[in-house]
């Protein structure tokens, strides 16, 4: 594109954003259809995960030129419209599927899946894919299918414990009489007149830490071994006055 006017070139870029960041994109072919017509699929794709746009052919192509996807170059032909994919593409493809049966002048020329083109039959072909949502439950069924096995499994295991011991307690006659313990023996308790010393063996009671109420005689052995000198003298029997013998004896 030689000198090419500014408003081409920000139609060109916003081309190619849409399909560098749109999951998908469905191009169709208009011819024929009423402004009214393109307003009421416009609402039903908005309401599946996609916008609707009209773009001149030749700005197209740059775009895709661009985004290396020249073989989309021969489906820009006549008025095209381009469905980009937001959400789920398999709802856009049905969304045109049943404005088609309808309006049988949109016809569904090909398309962009990632980076992959898609030809007429394929993008016809996403109409019969199950949703994403159906997809994500399938692949969680098949995901958890083990892991119910596995849980069903382990609840299994003690339930058919239970039953084979139970056909085999059924087939020994069933559970044996428990046996009686013996009773155990009372120990004979001893005589209360019997005096603790003589139940141990004859032996001498055990001295009582209590006073007997007699206070112990304690002499000082200073005053017993060693009297008073003073008292001493006093108390002497014999004295020169007391002499029983006298000289007329």
């Amino acid at each position: 594109m030689e000198n090419p006017r500014p408003e081409k070139v920000a139609v060109v870029d916003e081309v190619r954003e849409h399909l560098d960041s749109s999951s998908a994109a469905i191009l169709t072919e208009y011819r024929g259809l009423k402004v009214k017509d393109l307003a009421g699929l416009r609402r039903s794709l908005r309401e599946a995960g996609g916008e609707y746009k009209i773009y001149k052919n030749t700005l197209v192509r740059f775009a895709a030129r661009d985004l290396g996807l020249a073989d989309l170059e021969p489906m820009l032909v006549g008025p095209t419209a381009i469905a980009f994919v937001t959400g789920d593409a398999a709802n856009v493809a049905k969304a045109l599927r049943d404005f088609a049966r309808t309006n049988p002048n949109l016809v569904v020329k090909g398309g962009v899946l990632g980076h992959r083109v898609l030809s007429a039959g394929d993008a016809g072909a996403l109409a019969d894919l199950p949703s994403r949502e159906v997809l994500l439950a399938r692949l969680a069924g098949a995901l958890a299918a083990p892991m119910v096995q596995f849980a069903g499994l382990l609840q299994a295991l003690p339930r058919n414990f239970a039953y084979g011991l139970q056909a085999l307690i059924d087939q020994k006659g069933g559970l044996p009489e428990p046996v009686a313990e013996p009773e155990p023996v009372a120990e004979a308790a001893p005589d209360a007149a019997t005096e603790p010393g003589d139940a141990a063996g004859g032996g001498a009671p055990a001295a009582s830490d209590e006073p007997s109420g007699e206070e112990p005689t304690s002499t000082a052995p200073d005053q017993a071994l060693s009297p008073n000198p003073e008292q001493a003298e006093s108390e002497s029997p014999t004295t020169e006055s007391e002499s029983p013998t006298t000289e007329s004896e």
